[in-house]
């Protein structure tokens, strides 16, 4: 397919409710019950159901009576986290623009489980949402291929790669080149990388595999720390307790984001350190509160009121059936240096 054409598919090519039953080896009414009144059936019954539906890929229709067959308003956005302020400034970038054309948007929260992921997809296809939002390129293979064969706009935000249908984010490979590049020019040379439930979050994953690629070229041996919860001020602390502990001879520590970057930076004031010169800090997302400590937080700042913005924009263009001649847009990103490193 080529990067300049519209997905279009014919509605009539989805799978029906017929052809899971037989896949499952039950009758129509049968798989009815499994997916409305899972109580009315076996748990076995049901799993092979729903087993038939994600290898078929079928989407159950929620909306009922006439609306069946038309496209509401509304457009579903996935984020990994309601709890991180990064997300939150993408979906106000998205909320507005969307809002602004008449459509409101459902809002799913996958807590950083692509299983998850999976049935928030299938419900709001089910609600026949007008388009999709997902953070990331990363889906099980079952969520993949229902967001492949739907036929609506799907945008993949927050990072770039080989996208479904359309793609806005940043290079997380770049961004943490750019910041260990930055520590290796400012004289350290035993810089650790800290970051929390790396497979989970796998873009700060990315980012340490710039980092360390970097380290290499300059023969100096990368070193990762990986935390068990993922971005808070408390997790930054224990962080900077860990470093402390496990390589005493760090010189700087490179975070996976602001959150946990400056939590170790106020416990590091607490215990008397002096940033930089006992340990440079830096980390990633260019958070408010991270601009505001002393010394000021070392960082890569993320666009992500404008990822959101474009985002929506792209969605919209489709959505009117305007030709849409760039599927994917590379925000970029700015190292803003302050004072902890």
């Amino acid at each position: 397919m080529s990067k300049h054409t519209p997905r279009h598919r014919k509605g009539t090519d989805q799978p029906t409710l017929a052809q899971v039953a037989e896949m499952a080896g039950v009758s129509s009414i049968t798989a009815s019950r499994a997916l409305n009144s899972p109580e009315r059936v076996s748990d076995t019954t049901r799993q092979r159901v729903l087993d038939a539906m994600d290898h078929l890929g079928y989407v159950p229709n929620l909306v009922a009576g006439s609306l069946a067959s038309s496209r509401s308003r509304f457009i579903a956005v996935i984020v990994p986290s309601l709890a991180n302020a990064v997300f939150i400034e993408v979906i106000k970038g998205l909320q507005s623009t969307f809002e602004s054309a008449g459509y409101q948007i459902l809002l799913g929260n996958t807590d950083y489980d692509i299983e998850r992921e999976h049935q928030l997809v299938r419900t709001f296809l089910g609600w026949s949402c007008s388009a999709l939002v997902t953070a990331g390129l990363r889906h099980t293979h079952a969520c993949h291929k229902l967001l492949k064969d739907c036929d609506r706009p799907v945008m993949e935000v927050m990072e770039l790669g080989e996208a479904l249908d359309l793609n806005v984010g940043l290079d997380h490979v770049a961004a943490g080149r750019t910041m260990a590049r930055h520590l290796l020019d400012k004289g350290y040379r035993r810089p650790v990388y800290v970051g929390a439930r790396l497979d989970d979050d796998y873009r700060a994953q990315l980012r340490y595999s710039g980092h360390a690629e970097v380290l290499r070229e300059a023969d100096i041996a990368p070193l990762v720390l990986e935390l068990d919860q993922l971005g808070s001020l408390e997790e930054g602390m224990k962080g900077l307790e860990r470093v402390r502990n496990e390589h005493p001879d760090a010189d700087a520590i490179h975070f996976a984001n602001d959150d946990l970057a400056t939590g170790a930076l106020l416990h590091a004031l607490r215990l008397g350190m002096r940033v930089p010169d006992d340990i440079a800090i830096a980390g990633f997302n260019g958070l408010p509160l991270g601009q505001f400590t002393t010394p000021r937080l070392t960082t890569i700042q993320s666009p992500r009121d404008t990822i959101g913005r474009l985002a929506a924009k792209e969605v919209l263009s489709r959505l009117e059936g305007k030709r849409v001649t760039r599927r994917q847009h590379d925000v970029g990103f700015e190292l803003v240096v302050g004072n902890s490193t």
